[in-house]
């Protein structure tokens, strides 16, 4: 339980540090086209024996605005702050499946740029994927795997149409 608490407060202390990502996110393709990769980081998900009395703890002790998914974090973006994103904190059963095929206990998604140009470039670089892209109303999605078995999701977001679905259940978020 206490390393799961610190792996998350450290996790969370990488939000801070998002914006720092700019310069790491650039890269150049095959092709000579500059792209980004990463832009910041788009949720961290742990699991956990009891994800409500997790909820509830964090609400409690450290203020978190919970609601049944756990928590969203509104920031604004660097490059345009009349935009605004959003970082999604998601604790989950210790029996989830939403993991595999890794065995680990936490899954980073992180935020990309052009999600069906940057799978072209991790296929040509032989990183493993997952599955195939999934597209939803506030973005697209596909997971991957670090060499260390870290299953990872990368989504593209779609911060306008994100934003409407948490008001449409009334989520609070954390600004």
């Amino acid at each position: 339980m206490k390393k799961t608490i610190v792996i998350v407060l450290a996790l969370l202390t990488s939000f801070g540090f998002g914006f720092a990502f700019r310069s790491l996110t650039i890269f150049t393709s095959n092709e000579g086209k500059t792209m980004k990769r990463v832009t910041s980081i788009g949720g961290i998900f742990f699991k956990c024996q009891d994800p409500k009395q997790m909820r509830e703890w964090y609400r409690t002790h450290l203020g978190l605005n919970t609601n049944e998914y756990g928590s969203v974090f509104e920031w604004r973006q660097a490059e345009d702050s009349t935009k605004k994103g959003f970082s999604q904190w998601s604790p989950f059963s210790e029996k989830t499946k939403y993991f595999e095929p890794s065995t680990k206990e936490f899954m980073i998604n992180y935020r990309v740029a052009d999600l069906e140009a940057l799978v072209v470039e991790l296929k040509k670089e032989g990183v493993t994927i997952v599955d195939a892209i999934e597209t939803a109303d506030y973005g697209k999605f596909v997971h991957i795997m670090d060499p260390e078995g870290n299953k990872i999701e990368l989504w593209e977001p779609n911060d306008v149409e994100y934003e409407k679905l948490g008001v449409q259940m009334d989520v609070k978020t954390n600004k």
